[in-house]
C-alpha cells in the first residue's frame, strides 16, 4: 500500500516573497501536511479527520511526496489511530509544537518507519528563533485560539468533503454484513461455521422492516462477539432470496454452526430479541465460572499495569557514559523530557529507526550495567502508545524480542537489569496493538514467559516478584478478554500451563509480600477463569492441588480476599 505526504502552502506563495525580509530567513512555504493512502487523506485539524484527497477548501497540494509503502493491515492502522485520539485532540492543537505536521510525522513513522522531511517539522522553531517570530507569537496564538473556537479546528476542515475511513477490528466486528450475491453470502456465512448467524431478509419497499432496523443494528453491536448479523435486500439479491425461498419480508433465519436453527416472519421486536438471545445461548453456553460469586476478582482494575516513573535523567545519562552522546539516546532523552514537562501532545517522536539500530547493537557492545540504563530509558518511552505502537508492528519484533532474550541469557543477570526488563515488557501493553503479538508471536511470547518464570521465585528481591506478577497479570487479562469476548484461546495451551504452574508455585512459596501475593493471585485467577473444562490447564490444577495451595495462604495473609474467592469459589466450586 503506497503512503503519500500531501504538502500544502497555507500562505499561497506569500511566505516565499516576504519571509527573508521579515524574519531574516528564507521560508518557501507555510507547510500544512497530511497522510494519504488508499484514496483517503488523514489530517489533524480539531482531531484526526478523513477527507477526500486534495478536495478540501485548501485546494490541491503544492507537492506530493512518496513516503514509501506499508504492509500493515488497514484494521491495524485504524487501531493505531484510535490509540492516538487522546493525544491529537482539538484542545491539544498548538501551531508551534503540536500541529498537523507533527501528526503526519508520527503517522509516517508508524507506517513506513521514517518521518516526514525535517525542514517541514522544524519550520515553527525556525520562525520562533527569529526576533520577529517571537514578537508576533502572541498575536498568532490568539488568532489560532479564535479560529479553533469558530471552526472546530485551525483550518476549518469540515465534513463536506469527508471520506469514509476504514474500520478497526472492533468496528468491523459490530457491523452488519450486506452481501448482494450468493457467492458473497456464502463467503460471509463461512465465518460463522463454528458460531451462529442471524439473517434479516428485507426490501427497500418494506415499511414494517424499517421499524426493526434500529433494534437489529443494536443487537448486532451488543452481540458482535457472539453472532454474525447479515442483512439481505431481496429486491437486489434475487439469488440469495431464491435459495432460501423467501416469499415475504421481513423474514428471519438463524443458523447454528452452519445449520438452520430457526425461521420466522414477524414484526414483533420481542420475538427478535428472544430468538437472538436463544441462539447465542445455544452457541455459547455459560461457563460454570460465570455463575460464581467472584466480586473481588471481577471488580479488580483490568487495565494493564504500566511503570511510568521517570528516573533522574541527569544521573541516568552520567551512568551511560559515552553512550549518552549517541544521537539515538539523545533523541529519546529529549522525547521523555518534553513528554514529562509539557505532556504527550508536545513530545515529538524521535527517529525510531536510529534508536532501533542502537538497541539491537547494545547487548553485543555494552556491558550489562550500561544496557540497564538503555532499557530503563526504553521503559519510560514505551508508556507512549505512539512509541509502543511502532514496535508492536515492527517486522519480526527484531528489536524488542532479542533485547529480552539477551536478559534471559545472562547467567547472573543483575537485579536492576532484570527488574527494568520486566517493567519494560509491562509497558508494551500501553498500545492496544501489542497484546495480540505477545500472545500470538512465538519468539516474543517465549522470551516474555521465560523472563516471568525465572523471576517469580526471586526470594531476594520483592520488587522483581511484584514486576513479574504485573507482567503475568497483563498477559492473563489480555488473554482472558479474548477468551470471553471472542471465544478463542489466544495464548497457546502449553504456555498457559507453564505460566499457571509457575504462578501456583510462587503463590505457595510467598511468605513476605502481600503485594506480590495479590499480583500472583490476580494473574492466576484471570488465567483460570473460564478456562476450557476439558483442557490441560484444568488437569494441571487438579494434579498440583491448586485449591489446597491457594486456600493454604489464608493463615499467613488473612486480609487477602482473593484467597477465599480463588481458592474456595473458583477452584472449589467452579
Amino acid at each position: 500500500m503506497n503512503v503519500q505526504l500531501y504538502v500544502y502552502d497555507l500562505s499561497r506563495g506569500l511566505a516565499r516573497q516576504i519571509s527573508a525580509a521579515f524574519i531574516g530567513t528564507q521560508i518557501d512555504a507555510v507547510h500544512h501536511t497530511s497522510i494519504v493512502m488508499e484514496g483517503v487523506e488523514y489530517v489533524y485539524d480539531g482531531g484526526v479527520k478523513t477527507v477526500r484527497p486534495g478536495k478540501t477548501h485548501l485546494g490541491p497540494p503544492m507537492q506530493i511526496i512518496e513516503l514509501g509503502t506499508t504492509e500493515l493491515p488497514m484494521e491495524v492502522i485504524m487501531e493505531y489511530l484510535e490509540s492516538l485520539k487522546d493525544i491529537y485532540t482539538i484542545d491539544a492543537y498548538d501551531i508551534w509544537t503540536h500541529n498537523c505536521n507533527n501528526f503526519s510525522n508520527d503517522f509516517s513513522t508508524f507506517l513506513v518507519g521514517t518521518g516526514i522531511p525535517s525542514h517541514i517539522t522544524n519550520l515553527p522553531q525556525t520562525v520562533l528563533d527569529s526576533p520577529f517570530g517571537m514578537m508576533i507569537r502572541p498575536q498568532i496564538d490568539n488568532m489560532v485560539k479564535a479560529s479553533k473556537k469558530k471552526n472546530d479546528g485551525l483550518l476549518g476542515i469540515d465534513g463536506k468533503n469527508s471520506a469514509k475511513a476504514p474500520k478497526t477490528h472492533q468496528q468491523e466486528a459490530i457491523s452488519v454484513k450486506k452481501p448482494t450475491t450468493l457467492h458473497e453470502f456464502n463467503t460471509v456465512m463461512a465465518a460463522a461455521e463454528k458460531s451462529c448467524a442471524v439473517v434479516f431478509f428485507t426490501s427497500k419497499t418494506c415499511k414494517p422492516c424499517a421499524t426493526l432496523y434500529p433494534l437489529f443494528y443494536e443487537l448486532a453491536e451488543q452481540e458482535a462477539n457472539n453472532a454474525l448479523f447479515i442483512k439481505v435486500d431481496v429486491s437486489a439479491s434475487y439469488d440469495i432470496a431464491q435459495k432460501f425461498n423467501i416469499r415475504s419480508t421481513p423474514t428471519f433465519i438463524t443458523f447454528l454452526r452452519g445449520a438452520q436453527e430457526n425461521r420466522w416472519s414477524s414484526t414483533e421486536k420481542g420475538t427478535l430479541k428472544f430468538n437472538v438471545q436463544t441462539l447465542t445461548d445455544l452457541a455459547w453456553p455459560p461457563h460454570p465460572h460465570e455463575l460464581l460469586q467472584l466480586t473481588e476478582l471481577r471488580g479488580s482494575n483490568s487495565k494493564p499495569v504500566l511503570y511510568s516513573k521517570i528516573p533522574p535523567l541527569g544521573k541516568l545519562k552520567t551512568k551511560m557514559g559515552p553512550s549518552a552522546e549517541d544521537a539515538a539516546i539523545q533523541g529519546v532523552m529529549h522525547f521523555i523530557s518534553a513528554r514529562s514537562a509539557e505532556g504527550a501532545a508536545e513530545a515529538t517522536l524521535p527517529d525510531l529507526g536510529i534508536l532501533s539500530r542502537f538497541l539491537r547493537a547494545a547487548p553485543s557492545k555494552l556491558p550489562p550495567e550500561i544496557v540497564f540504563t538503555v532499557v530503563d530509558l526504553l521503559r519510560v518511552a514505551l508508556v507512549d502508545p505512539r512509541f509502543s505502537g511502532y514496535y508492536a508492528e515492527e517486522q519480526d519484533h527484531k528489536t524488542i524480542a532479542p533485547l529480552l532474550s539477551y536478559v534471559n541469557s545472562l547467567k547472573d543477570c543483575p537485579y536492576s537489569l532484570r527488574l527494568v526488563a520486566l517493567q519494560t515488557a509491562c509497558n508494551l501493553f500501553s498500545s492496544p496493538l501489542y497484546p495480540q503479538h505477545i500472545l500470538g508471536c512465538q519468539i516474543l511470547r517465549t522470551s516474555i514467559i521465560q523472563l516471568i518464570t525465572t523471576s517469580l521465585l526471586d526470594d531476594k528481591h520483592h520488587n522483581v516478584r511484584v514486576a513479574a506478577a504485573s507482567l503475568s497479570f497483563n498477559i492473563a487479562i489480555a488473554h482472558s478478554r479474548l477468551r470471553n469476548e471472542e471465544h478463542r484461546e489466544a495464548l497457546p495451551e502449553e504456555d498457559q500451563v507453564e505460566l499457571a504452574a509457575s504462578l501456583l508455585e510462587a503463590i505457595g512459596l510467598e511468605e513476605e509480600s502481600p503485594e506480590a501475593l495479590k499480583g500472583f493471585l490476580l494473574a492466576f485467577g484471570y488465567l483460570v477463569y473460564c478456562a476450557p473444562e476439558d483442557g490441560e490447564l484444568v488437569d494441571l490444577l487438579k494434579s498440583m492441588d491448586a485449591q489446597g495451595t491457594v486456600s493454604g495462604k489464608g493463615k499467613l495473609f488473612p486480609n487477602e480476599g482473593l484467597i477465599q474467592e480463588i481458592g474456595v469459589e473458583l477452584l472449589g466450586r467452579g
